[in-house]
């Protein structure tokens, strides 16, 4: 779902590649049959777009944490246990990582009935712990925090904090960026360039509200739209904002901003947490992204602004060389741990 799944796998198999292994991607949606994980896509894709409130209750209904029973996921897991396994076998692989939830479920559920004979490792990537992520089967989970993993032991699986996964280029110093910095003078002269995130799928709730508002507080609002083609042209209307569409030189753009406005407490926030760069979280996603951005804000790695006059009081409270804004990068640099793939069995 979105590209943050995508980019965690990738850089696993980076890693694993690095080591001397051989790694294989797998998205479990194409393992569905029927044209299954197309429908779960598409649904998913909508309802956070256009649609919120429904994603809000699939949310409350399925994977919300707390006390009650909820529908498991396993049913529409195990669907694709066939082939998982099937491929597990065919590359003779010695571990499979899942890297989403309901990945998770497939393998711990294979893992409990012997269907899977190789270990089953979990990178938990997400800051807040919904129950579709649980799954007493699997062998260890990763996770981003201790506050996450302290949720997980409640399974009695042995887990590990791993902190998040990123690429190199987050944590070393950024090329890109003095490019980035010349654009925005160009653009806008004199004012602090504001990244805007709306995933790769443009999901954000009234990103040209936001954009004015930035503009009229004096900063330069660079929204990123992701893959939306529609989000891009939209925004490349408003005069006072710098659209972008899909970037591949992340690190060097987060380096060159003032701050990231984020909605999920998804990759672009852990990336920007690697890069020194401090986060607010505004209009968040529903579901997980709102239950992500709290976490973030209550681990201090971000800022909560539930609306404009607070998005820009948390603006002027992260100027540069601010107290506040040494203080949340110490606290962002100090959540990546180690590799995750060190806690990784059969590794």
């Amino acid at each position: 779902m979105g590209a943050g799944h995508d980019t965690v796998a990738g850089e696993l198999a980076r890693r694993a590649a690095a080591r001397g292994h051989e790694a294989h991607v797998a998205d479990v949606l194409r393992l569905l049959p029927y044209g299954l994980g197309t429908g779960l896509r598409r649904g998913y894709r909508a309802s956070v777009r256009h649609l919120p409130w429904l994603y809000a209750g699939v949310y409350g209904a399925f994977l919300r944490g707390g006390p009650g029973r909820r529908p498991s996921g396993v049913p529409l897991a195990r669907l694709a246990g066939d082939r998982l396994t099937e491929l597990v076998d065919r590359l003779d692989a010695d571990v499979v990582v899942s890297v989403f939830h309901l990945a998770a479920q497939l393998t711990g559920h294979l893992r409990a009935r012997g269907g899977l004979e190789v270990p089953s490792a979990v990178f938990l990537l997400d800051f807040a712990v919904h129950r579709q992520w649980l799954h007493p089967g699997n062998d260890r989970y990763l996770c981003l925090t201790d506050a996450a993993a302290e949720e997980v032991r409640r399974l009695a699986v042995p887990v590990v904090t791993t902190g998040p996964v990123v690429a190199p280029a987050f944590r070393a110093p950024a090329l890109g960026a003095a490019r980035w910095r010349e654009r925005f003078a160009r653009r806008a002269p004199g004012r602090p360039a504001v990244l805007l995130s709306a995933g790769a799928w443009g999901a954000a709730s009234r990103p040209a509200a936001t954009a004015r508002l930035l503009a009229a507080g004096g900063y330069l609002p660079v929204v990123l739209c992701g893959r939306d083609e529609r989000l891009l042209a939209r925004l490349s209307r408003e005069p006072a904002a710098l659209a972008l569409g899909w970037v591949d030189d992340m690190p060097g753009l987060l380096a060159a901003c003032h701050a990231l406005v984020d909605n999920a407490a998804g990759q672009t926030a852990v990336q920007a947490l690697a890069t020194g760069l401090p986060v607010i979280g505004h209009r968040p996603l529903p579901g997980h992204g709102a239950e992500g951005v709290r976490r973030m804000a209550g681990l201090g790695l971000s800022e909560p602004a539930p609306d404009g006059p607070a998005l820009l009081t948390a603006l002027t409270r992260l100027r540069a060389d601010s107290p506040a804004r040494t203080a949340q990068a110490a606290r962002g640099r100090a959540l990546f741990r180690g590799d995750a793939l060190d806690a990784v069995p059969n590794l």
